[in-house]
C-alpha cells in the first residue's frame, strides 16, 4: 500500500461512502473531498465535511498509519492547524492538536473494496517492461482509442509548447516560424538543434530575397554552418565560399557559433550536407513555403511539396571534397512522413491554435493516414498485442510509454484506470 494510493481513492472517492463513521463513533458526510495540490502542507484543501452535527470546513490529512503525523512532524507545523479529518488506513494511535483536542479520524480500510486493492497491488507489480503487461492488449478497443487520443493530443501540447515560445519571440512572424521549424525537422534529432539555430540567425527577408537562387541558398546553409571555408579545393566549394563571402558582406552576416554537425552514426542520406541541400531545394521550389504547408490537406500533398532533392555536386559527394559513387539523394516517403509527424503537424496546430480555430479532425485524418513509426518501443506493445495501424497509433503509445509507463503513473493513465475499475460501480471519473 503506498499513500498515493490513498490520495487516489478519497481524490475520485473509490470508497463506500454512503455511511461512514469516525473512530470516534460520530458520523461522517463528505460535502467536498477538497482540492488535491499535491504541494507542501495537508494533501486536500478547502475540504467540507459534517461530523456529527456539525460542518467544518479545512483541509484534510491522509496517512497509511495514524502514527505517520508524528512521524511527519505535522505536530510542529502550523500548516496543519486546520486539518479537520485525518485519514488513515491504520489506525494505530490516536493524534491531538496542539491544543490537545482529538483530531476526528475517518479508517478508510474499512469502507474500501478489497477487489480494487487486489488490482492496484498486480498493477504495482513489476514486469518485464511495463506494470499493465498482462491486461493492455485485453483493453475495449473503443476505451483504448479513446486514450489514445487524449495521449495523442498531450503528446501534441508537449511538442508545441517551444514553438508558442518562438512564436512570441517573433511578434507571430509565420514565415520565419515555419522557416527555422522545417529547418530543424531537416536535421532530425542529430543536427535538429544546430539546423534551427542557423535558420534563426538567418534574417527571413534574406531568404526570401535570395531563394531564387540554389547556389545562394547553399552558399548561407553551409556558410552558417561552417561546412565551407576558403581552403576547400574543389570547384564547387571554392564557388559556395566566394559566394558566402560576397553574401555575408552584403547582409552583414557572420558563421554562427552552433556547435560541430553530427554525422557519427547517420545513414549517410542523413548526413547533414545532404539535408541541408535538400533543404536549400525546398526553399528555392516555394515562393512561401508558409502558405504552400497551410493549403496541404492530405498526405499525398505534402509528399509533392517535400519531394525534392539535392544539388548536383551533392550527387557524387556526402562530404566537402571527397567524390562518392554517383546517387540521386531525393527525399524519401519515410523521410517526410518524420517531417509531417514532427514538423508540420505541430506547425498546423499550433497556427490554428492561434487563430481561434479547431484542426482536430484535420489532423487526426493526416496523422491517421501515415504508416506506423518502428521503433524498439512500438515494436514491445505490438508484441503486447495491440493492434498498431498508423502513426496515430505510435505518437499516442509513445507518450504513454515515455509520460505514464515511465513516469509510473498507472493510477492516472487509461489504461491503469479501466484495470482497476473493471466490473467496479463505486468511484466515477
Amino acid at each position: 500500500m503506498k499513500e498515493v494510493f490513498l490520495h487516489y481513492i478519497w481524490q475520485y472517492k473509490l470508497f463506500d461512502f454512503t455511511d461512514l463513521v469516525t473512530e470516534q463513533g460520530e458520523r461522517l458526510q463528505i460535502i467536498r473531498s477538497g482540492d488535491y495540490t499535491q504541494q507542501a502542507g495537508p494533501d486536500f484543501f478547502n475540504s467540507l465535511v459534517v461530523i456529527g452535527s456539525q460542518k467544518w470546513a479545512g483541509n484534510i490529512e491522509i496517512h497509511i498509519k495514524a502514527s505517520d503525523w508524528y512521524l511527519h512532524h505535522h505536530e510542529k507545523d502550523k500548516n496543519y492547524n486546520n486539518v479537520i479529518l485525518h485519514v488513515v488506513w491504520d489506525y494505530d494511535i490516536p493524534v491531538l492538536r496542539k491544543d490537545q483536542s482529538p483530531i476526528p479520524v475517518l479508517l478508510l480500510s474499512k469502507y474500501v473494496d478489497h477487489q480494487l486493492l487486489k488490482r492496484y497491488e498486480l498493477l504495482s507489480q513489476q514486469k518485464k517492461w511495463i506494470y499493465c503487461e498482462d491486461f493492455i492488449g485485453k483493453m475495449d478497443v473503443f476505451k483504448r482509442d479513446k486514450w489514445l487520443e487524449t495521449l495523442f493530443f498531450e503528446r501534441m501540447e508537449r511538442k508545441v509548447a517551444p514553438i508558442k515560445k518562438f512564436i512570441e519571440e517573433t511578434n507571430a512572424d509565420w514565415e520565419r516560424v515555419f522557416f527555422c521549424q522545417i529547418a530543424k525537422g531537416f536535421g532530425l534529432n542529430a543536427n535538429g538543434t544546430i539546423f534551427f539555430n542557423m535558420a534563426k540567425s538567418l534574417p527571413i527577408r534574406v531568404v526570401q530575397k535570395e531563394r531564387v537562387s540554389l547556389v545562394n541558398l547553399e552558399a548561407l546553409f553551409f556558410g552558417k554552418t561552417n561546412i565551407i571555408h576558403a581552403a576547400n579545393e574543389d570547384t564547387y566549394s571554392k564557388n559556395l565560399w566566394q559566394t558566402w563571402s560576397f553574401l555575408s558582406q552584403k547582409y552583414e552576416l557572420v558563421p554562427a557559433e552552433l556547435g560541430q554537425l553530427n554525422f557519427f552514426k547517420l545513414r549517410p542520406d542523413n548526413f547533414p550536407t545532404v539535408r541541408l541541400s535538400q533543404l536549400a531545394s525546398l526553399l528555392n521550389k516555394h515562393s512561401s513555403l508558409f502558405d504552400v504547408i497551410l493549403s496541404c490537406k492530405k498526405k499525398e500533398d505534402f509528399y509533392r511539396v517535400f519531394d525534392v532533392k539535392t544539388t548536383d555536386y551533392w550527387m557524387e559527394h556526402y562530404v566537402i571534397d571527397k567524390r562518392s559513387p554517383s546517387k540521386i539523394k531525393k527525399t524519401s516517403t519515410a523521410f517526410i512522413d518524420l517531417i509531417i509527424i514532427n514538423t508540420v503537424i505541430p506547425l498546423t496546430y499550433v497556427y490554428y491554435q492561434n487563430k481561434g480555430a479547431d484542426c482536430s479532425e484535420l489532423i487526426l485524418d493526416l496523422i491517421s493516414s501515415l504508416k506506423p513509426e518502428r521503433n524498439n518501443i512500438i515494436d514491445y506493445f505490438s508484441q503486447l498485442g495491440l493492434g498498431i495501424e498508423n502513426a496515430f497509433d505510435t505518437q499516442a503509445l509513445l507518450e504513454l510509454k515515455k509520460n505514464y509507463c515511465d513516469a509510473k503513473k498507472c493510477l492516472h493513465c487509461g489504461v491503469g484506470r479501466d484495470y482497476l475499475y473493471a466490473d467496479r460501480q463505486i468511484g466515477k471519473l
